[in-house]
């Protein structure tokens, strides 16, 4: 079970970062973009890791409030939340 989760969580992260990507270069393009409430949806689920890598390694969203504070904040959540059910 656990190795599934870790498998999961391998892919979410992995797709998170990647759609952080696409989402910079359409900017960069000026084409149709991802929605906001998409990425962070993304990182709610578990891909809190690769939307910070995202941010970091494609410099976006960078001077958003709600990604700047907001992803730090998922992911402190998620790692409580492992810890407790680990605890139990």
């Amino acid at each position: 079970m656990t190795q599934t989760i870790a498998y999961i969580l391998i892919v979410i992260n992995v797709l998170t970062f990647l759609v952080y990507g696409i989402d910079k270069w359409k900017a960069k393009q000026g084409s149709w973009r991802i929605s906001e409430a998409t990425l962070l949806i993304l990182a709610v689920l578990g891909g809190s890791i690769g939307a910070l890598l995202g941010m970091k390694i494609w410099h976006h969203k960078t001077l958003h409030k709600k990604f700047k504070y907001g992803l730090p904040l998922i992911l402190l959540v998620q790692i409580a939340l492992i810890y407790l059910i680990i605890q139990k």
